[in-house]
């Protein structure tokens, strides 16, 4: 073999290493979802705060900020903050403002992981008082999907009293994560 196909398998190797390193450290994690006002990582415009009254809240891309850590989990990177998601939003999810914290789950039916959130996210609703879990087929609520940048399956939104989002996880979290996450919310 030449020296030239030899460094092109050691580079795909690398890649394949590296992008998995990655993918092992960024599944299941929760991630702190900026809070409106705050100036984005990245140094952009903040879009959580409307620019003029004519903004309509409704634009998904006008609720959209990177998350603290910038590490985004929605489109362009963030996901909408800073205010409650739009009531008929959440009530075409089963979801509405109270007084629990809301385990907020996106699933779909051929997914394996998507069983286990469920199972853990029941559980840690059955445990701490004032938190219910809600689980929504991905592919029944496509609008919602879009609107809260939805891009796998399962994916964990965890929202305050007032419909916000708070913290944010892709793939399977670890129960005493989730677990700090909920309590720190309350």
């Amino acid at each position: 073999m030449d020296p030239v196909g030899i460094g092109a398998v050691v580079l795909a190797l690398a890649a394949g290493a590296a992008g998995g390193a990655w993918w092992k450290r960024a599944n299941g994690r929760l991630r702190d979802v900026a809070p409106a006002g705050s100036v984005p990582s990245d140094g952009g415009v903040d879009r959580a705060t409307p620019v003029d009254n004519a903004q309509k809240t409704s634009d998904p891309a006008a609720l959209l900020v990177p998350t603290q850590d910038g590490v985004g989990g929605g489109r362009r990177g963030g996901e909408p903050v800073g205010r409650p998601i739009d009531p008929g939003t959440l009530a075409g999810l089963g979801v509405g403002p109270g007084e629990q914290i809301t385990l907020l789950q996106f699933s779909s039916a051929v997914c394996a992981p998507c069983r286990a959130v469920s199972r853990l996210s029941a559980e840690v609703a059955g445990e701490v008082p004032g938190v219910r879990h809600v689980e929504v087929d991905a592919e029944e609520h496509l609008d919602a999907v879009k609107t809260l940048g939805i891009w796998r399956t399962p994916t964990l939104l965890v929202l305050d009293r007032e419909g916000r989002i708070v913290k944010r996880a892709t793939g399977v979290p670890r129960k005493p994560q989730l677990i700090a996450a909920v309590r720190e919310t309350l």
